[in-house]
C-alpha cells in the first residue's frame, strides 16, 4: 500500500473479525490511539503458555510481527509483564489478547 495506511481501530476490528470467522476467542485489553497506535498480540496457548507479538516495520517498510517474549511461549504472568512495560512506553498502544492453542496471531494475514 503506497502511502494509504488502515487506522489502527480498523486494523483490530478486522482481527476481531477474522478471530470471530475462526470461532477463536479475541478481546481487546485496552484500546489505544484510534488512528495511529501501534498494537500488541497476547496470544494465549492456555497450558502451553503465551507469546506476546508486537507490531515493528521491516526494512522494506513493510509491517512485520516479533515475538517480545522469545522463540517459546512464556507463563502468562510473564506476557503480562511485557505487556505492561510496553504500554508504560507507549500510552496509545492496543492490546488485543487472542486465546488460540495453535498461537493464530490474525495480523499476520492482514498485513502481509
Amino acid at each position: 500500500m503506497d502511502g494509504a495506511r488502515l487506522t489502527a481501530r480498523l486494523l483490530v476490528q478486522a482481527g476481531l473479525r477474522l478471530c470471530a470467522e475462526r470461532g477463536i476467542p479475541a478481546v481487546v485489553v485496552r484500546s489505544g490511539d484510534p488512528d495511529a497506535g501501534a498494537i500488541c498480540v497476547k496470544v494465549n496457548q492456555r497450558d502451553q503458555g503465551c507469546s506476546v507479538m508486537v507490531q515493528a516495520h521491516g526494512v522494506d517498510g513493510r509491517t512485520v510481527w516479533l515475538s517480545a517474549t522469545g522463540d517459546q511461549p512464556v507463563d502468562e504472568r510473564e506476557a503480562d509483564d511485557v505487556l505492561a512495560r510496553h504500554r508504560a512506553r507507549d500510552p496509545d498502544l492496543w492490546v488485543l489478547e487472542v486465546e488460540d492453542r495453535g498461537g493464530y496471531n490474525p495480523f499476520v494475514a492482514l498485513t502481509s
